[in-house]
Order: structure tokens, then C-alpha cells, then sequence
């Protein structure tokens, strides 16, 4: 019998008492009560003073209000003028506090109604101190770690003006060519969703009123993550179980942390523009879930409705967005330009107007601009790259780091090491090593691995021999080369690489052991960045077969933004620690992970294909009609991935015990506690990551082989011993049904296991009874 067989009496239960229980936790499909029981039943100070406020607006300021300028676009020269007619309500990429403050003062003091500004900019993973990437802060499989970098990337931003961010972006992705999988969770909705929440909250703090706090905006709503083949702006065509299994949780949790703007999508979602799909903006977002905050497009996507053969015309577009739900377009200017006439003309219903101006005036009232506009100058001179930003940004890179491989314990280094070559072409760039999104930062500021690592070995008597070897470089324009444009190759000629190339292995051969510095430059991840291949670009594969040749031992650190093909790698290559972009402080980090000052405990948030024919390739597949071998798809190779979701080792060992339960049954709407034994049997202390896992053996539909359902970081000092307890709500085992069109929980018989990745091994039964 199958492990996924069930019993006599588990059947009779399945087909004479099958029960769809609505879950408790709002989701798409949620009744209208359930939502209005969410809504407050009386009108805030906020709500008085934002209806106040609009009695006294033209049409013409609240459309004003709408209106989104960026500093960079033809309209930036005119910001002044537009202030004081009352027609923009936010700015973009402006991120000079004495500019910001000017600005609001002209706001407050000059226009008619005195209506403060909101500055927003793109603090995706830091501002002025750069963080390790998003898909980084995911490996640390740590929440409180996520929410503290983006803690201390608020009070950065805040500090010189800017109250309102671009992020987090929690579109799922399970293609790693798409360049943009850098910037969110990975492959998991689950984990995406914990990641999400704990964004926001970094974001917005205790309450968005504080100084110190920004408007979140989740972005980008929805399914931005499957465009066809990974390649950047192309359509995703989703099924709709699939999007309502895994690609909406993350979004509907962020909206359920509080997060108080959400920005729509560029693409078409099954045919349909996400900036003028009203199902999403308005039936899904606003009607399903009760979100009441801001909704602004992404850049040009307002005007893009007829790019895409969607809108007839400006106006047209202008028209399908607002009514679709959008309250705010970025930067373009057909929302100025069109609405007040759409309106005249009933095209667009004032009413509709005035929802999306409320929208904004109440997240500007929720930030305390109208009793606090201005820019404290002083604030900002202590906040940017403060030593508490630094060490805070070294801590967590260091703690998103994934070790991959790690034969005969090469790492950590010893301290008594003669020589040390430190070889690559990322071993001395400093935007390089932040990532992609880094727009705020100062490349100066950034401590490269070449750097760390002199610093780290200054009093070791140890010798650092570094060169490149190779160079690499993206070939086609980025869209973020004006603001930090890749350094071009310093050797022109293919005498000149082959030299350096002989003069790198030359070094490998004369050092104790060897540091290679590989991956991607800054501008071959993140937007418009997406990849036809996953190899190591350029020459590097070459560079790093040549120093294992040598035999001497050699250490690979990957600098990159997604999984890449490390295939033989990982089996040639004794060590290999993938650092991700780890921001301002990644030499220094990587020094201590190397040196054992830390011990790598992340894991991987999504699978790693051995090549990129295997992509998709993520753990939560169905079963197929033959479940065993489910490696042996292809003929020509493995179907397995070369590294599985939460997979990651450590510099010691732990060992788990058996998988027990508060209960063997719980009915629907209750919870279990889920406990192991995990016990740190190395002799450093370390962290592990102990990861619940779980399967509906059957019900109304196929359901994935395994879930993530739990998850818990932890550290254990040698030889030390704990018990873990994961609780599993039953909530969290609800699936929205093909079949039923909707969300439940369905009672029967569903697998458990627990481990240290996807593939976990210690294994417990559940049942779930009908709710009494």
C-alpha cells in the first residue's frame, strides 16, 4: 500500500462526511460579512478630516492629488509650478532632504489648500546602508531578520524625507531566469507570505505616525513573477487555482500586516492588464478583502492600457485605470491630462474621484505629514551609515548566507594560513556587491571582499594575493546605468585576458588555499534583467575549472540575485557559500562567515535547477500517475534539483528526533502542535532550521506533494538539545478548490513531516474532522 493510501474508514469519512468549511482567515472568496466585519463601523478622525478636506477640493486638485512626478522625467523641471497649482500629490526619486524640505514647505505654505506632499522611492532592501537582496533576507528563514533590515532602511529614509517605498515585492517566482526573483521570497507562498508581513512591519512600524516609519506598497498586484518563459513584462497566464493557491497569499497576508498601498502590476494576467483589471483592483482587493488603503500604478503602466491593444487611446486608458481601482498613477500624465474631461463627460463618476483622493489624503494624515511635513535636516547627519546601520547590515549578511558545500570541512579557514589568493571579477567592485535596487547608496561606502579581508588578516601575518583573472559585463544597456554605470573592462585585448587569466591560476598555485569571487554584476540581476542561461557569465566557469585543476583547495563565494548553474561545481568545488548581493557591508561579513567568526546557517527559499532546461522546478508539484521516480522525466538527465527549497549546511551538525503531536485528530478551525528533538551533535555552536511539511492525502482536488506549513530558526551551542514546536493552524491547510470555487478546509487524512529541507524524512499522520 502506498504511503499515500488511506484507510477503510478514512474513505467512508472522506465520501459520506467530505466538509468545505469557509476559513476563518479572510481570502479571496471571503463572504461580504466576513469583510464587513473586518471594516470599522465608525468614522475616524482621519475619515472627518480627509471628507473635510475634499468638500473644499476642484476637480482639478483632486486629480492633482492623483498625480504622481518624477524628478527624472520632463515634468521634473516643472515641480515647482505644479505645487503651487495644486496639481501633484507626490514625488519620486527625489532624495535630497534640503530639496524634499523646500518642496514641502512650498506645499504647505504656498499652495491653496496647504496639502502636504508624499516623496516616495524604491528602499527596496536599504536606502544610504544597502541590505542584504530581498531573495537574501528570505534565506535567513527568519522574519524578525527581514523585518529589522527594513526597520533600519526606514529610519534611514524617513531621516531625509522619503516616507513611502516601493516595497516589498512578494510576487512568487518560481523561474530563475526572470531577473526579478532577486527582489522577492522565492518559490513558496508560504514563506513568502511570513517574509511579506515581516517587511511590512520593518516598514511601518508600530504606527505609521512615527518619524521613523514609511508607507509600505506591495507590489505587484498580481502575478508578475510567471511571466511567460521569466522574460521581464511578459504575459502570465495563470490558472486560477494556481493563483489563488500561490500566487495571491503573499499579497493578502501583506494587506493583512497592515500595509497601506499596493502598486499594480506592469503585464497582462490572463489576458487582462493588471493596471485596468477590475476583478483584481476592485472585486479581489477591495470587495474580497476589505483593503481600504492606496492604490498606484507602476511606471507608465496607467498609459501602457493602450501599448497593449487594451485601451483605445489615452483617455480610454485613463478611464479603465480609475475605474479599475487605480488611485494614483506614476509619473505619466494621463490621469492630469484626461480625467477632469472623463468626468464631464460621465465617463468616470465623481464618487469614484473622490474614493481614490481619499485614499491618499488618509495614508498622508496616517503618516502625520499634515501635522508634520518638514524634513528634521538634523536627523539625517546621524541616521545615514551610522555605526548602528553598519553593524546591523553585517549581522544580517551574515546571516542570509547559504552553504552549499562544504567537503572534508575546508571551511572555516584557519587563522594560520601563509597565503591566501582571493581571485575574480567581483573581488574589488563595490556596487557590484550591493545589488540591483541599491539607488540611494554611495558605492564608497561599501566594503569590498578584497577590503574585508585585508582588514580581517591585517595582525594574521597571512598574505592576500588577489587579482581578477577575468572581467565580466553585461552586454546590453541596464536601466539602472545612469546611476551606477558597470565598470568597463580594464583588459581590451585577448593577449592582455589571457595574461591575467595565467596570472590568476598562477596565484591559486602559489596560495595555501584559494577564494574565488564569482557570480553576476549588479546589473545582471533585477529589473529587465532576466536571463536566457544560468551559467556563471562570461569566462568564469573557465577561470574556475582551471584553479581546481591546479589541486590546490579552492573556496567558491557566489555574489548573484538567483540560482545559477553550478552544476559541476558542485562536484568539483570542495566549499561553496553563496553570499547572495550582500550589501554595504560584504566584505566584511563574508570575512567573518569565512573565517568562522559566523557560521552559515540560511537556506535556500527556492529549488535550484542543475540546468536551465529543467526551469520551472519548484517542491510543490503534484503527484502524477507514477509517483515513484519522479527524478526520471527526462531521459538525457536527471530530473532532480541539484539543491532542494530549504536546503543549506552548516559548519556543525544537528540530528533529529521523532515527529510527535498534541493530538492525532483536530477538528476544522482548530490547531496542533507539532514537537522534535534537535540536537547539536558538531562541535561549534550553529543555527538549524526546523521546517514543517504537509499533504492532503485526498479531497475535492489534486493537491501538491508536500506544503510548507511551519518553520522555526534556531541556534544550539555544542551538544546542546531542544525541542521545537512548530503549531500547525488547521486554517493553514485550506486550499481554494477548482471544483468547489472556493476556500475551505476539507476533512481527512494529511501527511506531516519535519526536517531540515523539502525533503524531510521524519514523518507523522493528522486527521481533520468535521467541525463540531
Amino acid at each position: 500500500m502506498s504511503r499515500f493510501s488511506l484507510s477503510a474508514g478514512s474513505r467512508r469519512l472522506l465520501t459520506g462526511a467530505l466538509v468545505l468549511l469557509s476559513l476563518a482567515l479572510p481570502r479571496v472568496g471571503s463572504s461580504q460579512d466576513e469583510v464587513a466585519r473586518q471594516r470599522p463601523t465608525a468614522r475616524s478622525e482621519g475619515d472627518r478630516f480627509v471628507d473635510t478636506l475634499l468638500a473644499k477640493m476642484t476637480l482639478e486638485e483632486k486629480i492633482g492629488q492623483m498625480s504622481q512626478i518624477a524628478l527624472n522625467s520632463p515634468e521634473g523641471p516643472k515641480r515647482d509650478e505644479r505645487i503651487l497649482k495644486g496639481e501633484v500629490g507626490s514625488f519620486l526619486f527625489v532624495r535630497d532632504p534640503k530639496e524634499i524640505d523646500r518642496l514641502q514647505h512650498l506645499a504647505v505654505e504656498k499652495s491653496r489648500l496647504h496639502i502636504p506632499l508624499l516623496f516616495g522611492f524604491d528602499v527596496v532592501h536599504g536606502y544610504r546602508t544597502v541590505y542584504p537582496v530581498p531573495l537574501a533576507l528570505a534565506a535567513s528563514w527568519d522574519p524578525a531578520t527581514a523585518e529589522r533590515a527594513q526597520r533600519m532602511a526606514a529610519r534611514e529614509a524617513s531621516s531625509v524625507g522619503i516616507r513611502w517605498t516601493f516595497a516589498p515585492m512578494v510576487d512568487i517566482a518560481r523561474d530563475p531566469r526572470w531577473g526579478r526573483i532577486m527582489e522577492g521570497a522565492g518559490e513558496d507562498p508560504f514563506l513568502g507570505s511570513r517574509m511579506a508581513e515581516a517587511q511590512v512591519r520593518g516598514f511601518q512600524g508600530s504606527t505609521l505616525s512615527d518619524p521613523g516609519s514609511i508607507l509600505a506598497c506591495v507590489k505587484h498586484f498580481a502575478g508578475y513573477g510567471a511571466a511567460a518563459g521569466g522574460r521581464d513584462y511578459d504575459s502570465s497566464d495563470i490558472s486560477d487555482e494556481q493563483l489563488q493557491n500561490v500566487y495571491l497569499p503573499p499579497f493578502h497576508a501583506a494587506i493583512n500586516a497592515g500595509a497601506g498601498s499596493i502598486m499594480s502590476a506592469y503585464m497582462d494576467l490572463n489576458g487582462v492588464p493588471a493596471t485596468g483589471n477590475r476583478w483584481l483592483l476592485h472585486d479581489v482587493l477591495r470587495k474580497d478583502w476589505g483593503f481600504q488603503g492606496l492604490v498606484v500604478s507602476d511606471w507608465d503602466s496607467v498609459p501602457s492600457l493602450t501599448t497593449h491593444g487594451f485601451a483605445s487611446g489615452p483617455e480610454d486608458a485613463a478611464v479603465r485605470a480609475v475605474n479599475a481601482g487605480v488611485d494614483m498613477e506614476m509619473t505619466s500624465t494621463t490621469f492630469r491630462t484626461y480625467l477632469a474631461d472623463a468626468v464631464k463627460k460621465k465617463l468616470v463618476a465623481q464618487s469614484t474621484i473622490d474614493d481614490a483622493v481619499r485614499s491618499i489624503l488618509l495614508a498622508k494624515y496616517k503618516l502625520g505629514l499634515f501635522k508634520n511635513p518638514y524634513v528634521p535636516l538634523e536627523r539625517s547627519q546621524k541616521e545615514l551609515v551610522s555605526d548602528e546601520q553598519r553593524s546591523t547590515a553585517r549581522a544580517i549578511a551574515t546571516r542570509t548566507a547559504v552553504l552549499l558545500r562544504n567537503q572534508n570541512s575546508l571551511l572555516p579557514l584557519k587563522k594560520d594560513l601563509h597565503s591566501i589568493a582571493l581571485i575574480g571579477p567581483l573581488i574589488d567592485s563595490q556596487p557590484d556587491i550591493m545589488g540591483s535596487w541599491s539607488l540611494g547608496a554611495h558605492p564608497q561606502d561599501t566594503v569590498t571582499v578584497e577590503e574585508g579581508l585585508k582588514r580581517y588578516l591585517a595582525s594574521s601575518g597571512t598574505k592576500l594575493l588577489a587579482t581578477k583573472g577575468v572581467e565580466i559585463e553585461r552586454q546590453q544597456p541596464s536601466i539602472f546605468d545612469d546611476q551606477f554605470p558597470s565598470p568597463k573592462p580594464t583588459l581590451t585585448t585577448d593577449e592582455a585576458k589571457q595574461a591575467e587569466f595565467n596570472h590568476a591560476i598562477d596565484l591559486v598555485k602559489q596560495a595555501d588555499v584559494s577564494m574565488l569571487i564569482l557570480g553576476e554584476a549588479q546589473t545582471m540581476s533585477g529589473e529587465r534583467a532576466s536571463r536566457s542561461s544560468l551559467t556563471l557569465p562570461g569566462r568564469q566557469e573557465q577561470l574556475l575549472e582551471a584553479a581546481v585543476a591546479t589541486g590546490k583547495p579552492i573556496v567558491l563565494v557566489l555574489v548573484n540575485g538567483r540560482p545559477l548553474n553550478i552544476t559541476w561545481a558542485s562536484e568539483h568545488v570542495p566549499a561553496i557559500l553563496d553570499v547572495w548581493y550582500p550589501g554595504t557591508e560584504a566584505g566584511d561579513a563574508i570575512a567573518e562567515l569565512l573565517f568562522g567568526e559566523a557560521v552559515p546557517g540560511g537556506k535556500l527559499p527556492v529549488t535550484w535547477p542543475r540546468s536551465v532546461g529543467q526551469v520551472p522546478i519548484y517542491y510543490g508539484r503534484n503527484l502524477t500517475q507514477i509517483p515513484n521516480d519522479p527524478d526520471t522525466r527526462y531521459w538525457d538527465g536527471s530530473g532532480a534539483p541539484l539543491y532542494p527549497f530549504g536546503y543549506g549546511m552548516s559548519y556543525t551538525t544537528f540530528s533529529l528526533g521523532v515527529v510527535e503531536t498534541s493530538a492525532k485528530s483536530v477538528p476544522s478551525g482548530g490547531s496542533v502542535d507539532v514537537f522534535i528533538d534537535v540536537q547539536n551533535t558538531g562541535t561549534v555552536t550553529g543555527d538549524e532550521v526546523v521546517q514543517l511539511y504537509t499533504h492532503q492525502r485526498s479531497g475535492s482536488a489534486s493537491r501538491p506533494v508536500r506544503e510548507l506549513k511551519g518553520f522555526r530558526r534556531i541556534t544550539l551551542k555544542p551538544g546542546e538539545r531542544q525541542t521545537v514546536t512548530l503549531k500547525l493552524d488547521t486554517r493553514e491547510l485550506g486550499f481554494w478548490s477548482s471544483q468547489t470555487r472556493r476556500w475551505a478546509i476539507e476533512a481527512g487524512v494529511f501527511d506531516l513531516w519535519v526536517g531540515t529541507d523539502s525533503n524531510a524524512t521524519q514523518h507523522a499522520t493528522l486527521e481533520v474532522t468535521p467541525q463540531r
